[in-house]
C-alpha cells in the first residue's frame, strides 16, 4: 500500500510550478483531481519554446565529475528499494546514478493513484557504492541520470528490464528473451548538413504508478535543446513484441538544418557483405538493414555497412507507411558471440499513426572501429516544418521484435553477400550475392520464369547478373556484378523479383560507396 509511512524519506513532493498546479486543479464543485496528461507537459513546452534557450545549471559534485568509467559502473542501485516493490505491482522503477558522463540530473516525478504529482528526490541509501570513498550524505538532491521500468516479461518470478530511459533522449526496450541493442531517440537536429549535431534531451519525466493488473506503464517526458522543446507520452507494453505507443508535440525555436524525428541508432561493424579481416565472429551488428513501406506500397531494404567515411542517403515519398532498423539474421552461428548475443538484439519497427504527409526516410551511416560505437541512424525528415511556435505533432507506434517482425506481405531479402569467386574480379567490379525467400515465391515451381529487374544510376554499369533457385535453402539467388565507373562517387543499385508482370519481392536497394 502506497503511503506516506511506508515511502523512503527522500520521496517527498516539492514545490510544482504554476503549470503543474494548474493541471492538478481541482475541478470546480467535484472535489477531484484533474488528470496529469500531455496536454500539461505540451503547455510548458510550448512556453520554453518561446523563450531564449537556458540550460538548467548542472550541481553536479566533483567527486562525481572525477569518476572513471568503472568507478561509475561500481555504483550499483539496491534492488530490493525499486519503486513500487513494497506495493508488490507488476511494474518496479530502478534509477540511474550521476558520474563521469552522466552528469546533466533528470527530474523524475511520480504521477500517484490519486492523480498527484510528486517529485522523486535523490536517496543515497538506493546504492551500493561498491569501493567507491565518495560523500553522498553531503550531495543533496542531486538527482538522478535516469531510470529503468522492469516487469516479468520472461517468468513471473524475476521482473526483467524492459526499457531505459537514459542520456539526452535516448531510450531502448526490448520484447521476451531479447538483449538490448538499438536505441531511440526523441528527436535529432543537424544530424547532417550542420556544423556540428544538437542532442535535445530529456529533462524531466512524469511515470504513471501502476495499478495491480497493470499491463503497461504510461511515461511522460519534457524535451529541450536550444533550438527544440517537446512533450512525449510514452506507454510501454511488454511482451513478445514490446510495444511503445508515443504521442508528441514539437516545438522548433528556429531553424534547423535537419530535422530528423523518430531517429533510430544502432551500430554496424561488419556482417556478411562486409567480413572483418582476423575477428573471429563472422558477423558484429545490432542491425542489419534498414527496411522502408512507403505510403506508394513499395517496401525496400536497404543493407547496413561500415563506410570508411561518412555516407548519408535517403528515400523520398508522397507518405510513410512505416520504417525500421532490423536485425533480419537470428542465427547464432552468423555471429559467434555466446557474451555479446548479436543474434538476440531487437529489430525497432516505426508505424506512423495518421498521415505524416510527404518527407523522406534518412540513413547517416559513419565510419567506427570498434562495435562500442553507435555508427549508425535512421530518422524521418517532414517535407514542411511548422514555424516558430506551431506544433508539430507526430503519433506512432514502435514494436521491439525478435523473430517474429515486420516482413513485407510478398518476399524479402535473406542475405547479401558480396566478394569474388573463383574467377577474379576486374579493377573496380563488385560481385553481389542476394538471396530471396517469402510466402509469394515459396508457391512458385522451382522452373517458374521468375526475373530480376535491375538498374543503376549513372556511375554503375551492370555487367552480369543471374536469378535461379538455390536447392540448398530454397531461397531464389540473385547474383549481380557491377563496375564502379568513378570509383570516387557512389552508385545506387535497385533490384526486384518479377513473375510475369507482377511484382514478388520488396526492392533490394545497395549503396556502393566511394572507394
Amino acid at each position: 500500500m502506497d503511503t506516506a509511512a511506508s515511502r523512503p524519506a527522500a520521496w517527498t513532493a516539492r514545490t510544482l510550478p504554476g503549470w503543474v498546479l494548474a493541471g492538478a486543479a481541482l475541478l470546480a464543485g467535484s472535489g477531484q483531481v484533474q488528470a496529469f496528461d500531455l496536454k500539461d507537459v505540451a503547455t510548458q513546452a510550448k512556453q520554453l519554446a518561446a523563450k531564449p534557450y537556458a540550460p538548467r545549471p548542472s550541481t553536479l559534485p566533483d567527486e562525481l565529475k572525477a569518476l572513471s568509467y568503472d568507478q561509475v559502473r561500481d555504483i550499483r542501485f539496491k534492488p530490493e528499494r525499486a519503486l513500487w516493490r513494497q506495493d508488490k505491482l507488476p511494474f518496479e522503477l530502478m534509477f540511474f546514478h550521476l558520474g563521469k558522463l552522466q552528469n546533466q540530473p533528470v527530474l523524475i516525478n511520480e504521477i500517484t493513484a490519486k492523480g498527484e504529482v510528486r517529485h522523486l528526490a535523490f536517496n543515497r541509501d538506493d546504492f551500493d557504492y561498491g569501493q567507491n570513498k565518495l560523500s553522498p550524505q553531503t550531495w543533496g538532491d542531486v538527482g538522478y541520470a535516469g531510470f529503468r521500468v522492469h516487469y516479468p516479461m520472461n517468468t513471473a518470478k524475476y521482473k526483467d528490464e524492459v526499457v531505459v530511459f537514459l542520456g539526452a533522449s535516448y531510450f531502448r526496450a526490448i520484447g521476451a528473451n531479447q538483449h538490448h541493442g538499438l536505441s531511440a531517440r526523441g528527436l535529432a537536429i543537424d544530424t547532417v548538413g550542420g556544423q556540428s549535431e544538437e542532442f535535445p534531451r530529456f529533462s524531466e519525466f512524469w511515470i504513471e504508478k501502476p495499478k495491480a493488473k497493470s499491463k503497461s506503464i504510461v511515461v511522460y517526458a519534457l524535451m529541450e535543446s536550444p533550438r527544440a522543446t517537446g512533450a512525449y507520452r510514452f506507454e510501454v507494453k511488454p511482451g513478445i513484441d514490446t510495444i511503445t505507443d508515443v504521442q508528441s508535440q514539437l516545438y522548433l525555436r528556429g531553424p534547423v538544418a535537419t530535422f530528423g524525428a523518430v531517429p533510430l541508432t544502432s551500430m554496424f561493424l561488419s556482417g556478411e557483405n562486409q567480413p572483418r579481416r582476423g575477428d573471429f565472429r563472422p558477423e558484429v551488428h545490432d542491425s542489419d538493414g534498414l527496411m522502408v513501406a512507403t505510403g506508394e506500397g513499395e517496401w525496400l531494404w536497404r543493407p547496413l555497412i561500415n563506410p570508411k567515411q561518412t555516407l548519408t542517403t535517403s528515400f523520398a515519398m508522397k507518405s510513410l507507411r512505416g520504417f525500421g532498423l532490423m536485425q533480419r539474421d537470428r542465427s547464432f552461428a552468423s555471429y559467434e558471440d555466446a557474451e555479446a548475443r548479436y543474434d538476440r538484439r531487437p529489430s525497432a519497427w516505426v508505424t506512423p499513426q495518421g498521415d505524416w504527409g510527404p518527407g523522406r526516410v534518412e540513413l547517416v551511416q559513419l565510419n567506427t572501429p570498434d562495435e562500442t560505437h553507435d555508427n549508425v541512424v535512421a530518422y524521418w525528415v517532414p517535407a514542411k516544418l511548422p514555424t516558430a511556435g506551431q506544433p508539430l505533432k507526430l503519433s506512432y507506434q514502435m514494436r521491439w521484435q525478435s523473430e517474429q517482425q515486420q516482413r513485407p506481405p510478398t518476399a524479402w531479402v535473406t542475405q547479401s553477400r558480396v566478394g569474388q569467386g573463383l574467377v577474379a574480379l576486374a579493377a573496380n567490379e563488385h560481385q553481389y550475392l542476394v538471396e530471396f525467400t517469402g510466402p509469394a515465391l515459396d508457391k512458385l515451381p522451382a522452373d517458374a520464369a521468375l526475373k530480376a529487374i535491375v538498374s543503376s544510376d549513372a556511375n554503375g554499369e551492370i555487367v552480369e547478373r543471374n536469378l535461379y533457385r538455390n536447392g540448398g535453402n530454397r531461397t531464389w539467388r540473385m547474383t549481380l556484378k557491377v563496375k564502379q565507373v568513378k570509383d570516387t562517387q557512389p552508385v545506387e543499385l535497385r533490384a526486384f523479383l518479377q513473375h510475369g508482370n507482377v511484382t514478388v519481392s520488396e526492392t533490394w536497394t545497395n549503396v556502393i560507396p566511394p572507394q
